[in-house]
């Protein structure tokens, strides 16, 4: 399996402690590498990194972050890496796509996660369905920065309802992490020839077909795990005590709230 990294985002964030959010070490590991490392555990053999602001520092890290965790990680640049995160998505398909591969975990370089959050998601995969996203049942605590995160609301059935930034009804959290198919990426271009602008991939309309066809795994702090599979607008899903979290203030170093995906 692939793994999809967008790394192409300005970090406007972070700016006053460094000039590349995805090479900004925590405990002395870049972010990056740190993605790449979780990526790796969870068994992907190799890795696209959307790159856009400061594409070249951070590509020639790639070679050196290649050799020490042992598996292929490419570059794939954006032109403009103001676009919205919908583009980065498409072009690193593309890559995943000319390599040869198929389904890829989607990640960011600015999340870490939980051991075990990506390699259950990796696990996943049904041909019923074409995004799979992972949620948290948790919505409240000291890892979530309301203002920040992207909220999920399902329905009884386990499907979802809404997805975003704004929702003030809301049953989960977004963990930032999907596991995709190829056709998340058409489904984004058809969005944006429909005129929409695509910040995200979990904001695209799809038409009920198979990529409309999500399946999501409910996080519940018992650790217990229930699937559906279900026709929505809009991809998620989510894995059991699932917990990520975003580089965004920093304090002593250490990130201090989880960012559920701004996807990306």
């Amino acid at each position: 399996m692939d793994a999809l990294i967008i790394a192409a985002g300005y970090g406007n964030r972070i700016r006053e402690i460094s000039d590349s959010k995805p090479l900004t070490p925590i405990a002395g590991v870049p972010l990056l590498e740190l993605s790449v490392r979780q990526a790796r555990a969870a068994g992907v053999e190799r890795v696209v990194v959307v790159t856009g602001h400061q594409a070249v520092e951070i590509e020639k890290f790639l070679p050196m972050l290649s050799a020490r965790v042992g598996i292929p990680v490419v570059s794939e640049r954006v032109l403009h890496w103001s676009t919205p995160n919908g583009y980065s998505v498409m072009a690193g398909a593309a890559r995943i796509a000319k390599m040869g591969g198929g389904d890829y975990l989607l990640m960011m370089a600015d999340h870490i996660f939980e051991s075990g959050i990506l390699d259950r998601l990796a696990k996943q995969g049904t041909k019923s369905r074409g995004v799979t996203l992972a949620i948290d049942r948790r919505t409240t605590g000291p890892l979530i920065d309301p203002e920040d995160a992207t909220w999920v609301k399902t329905d009884s059935d386990g499907r979802i309802e809404a997805i975003g930034k704004t929702l003030t009804d809301y049953d989960a959290v977004d963990c930032g992490a999907f596991l995709a198919t190829p056709e998340l990426a058409r489904a984004i271009q058809a969005a944006i020839t429909a005129g929409k602008a695509v910040a995200s991939p979990m904001v695209c309309s799809a038409s009920p077909t198979r990529a409309a066809r999500r399946r999501w795994i409910s996080a519940r702090r018992g650790g217990s795990t229930s699937t559906t599979r279900a026709r929505m607008r809009l991809p998620s899903a989510s894995l059991p005590r699932a917990r990520s979290c975003r580089l965004g203030k920093v304090a002593n170093g250490l990130a201090t709230h989880s960012r559920p995906t701004r996807l990306c």
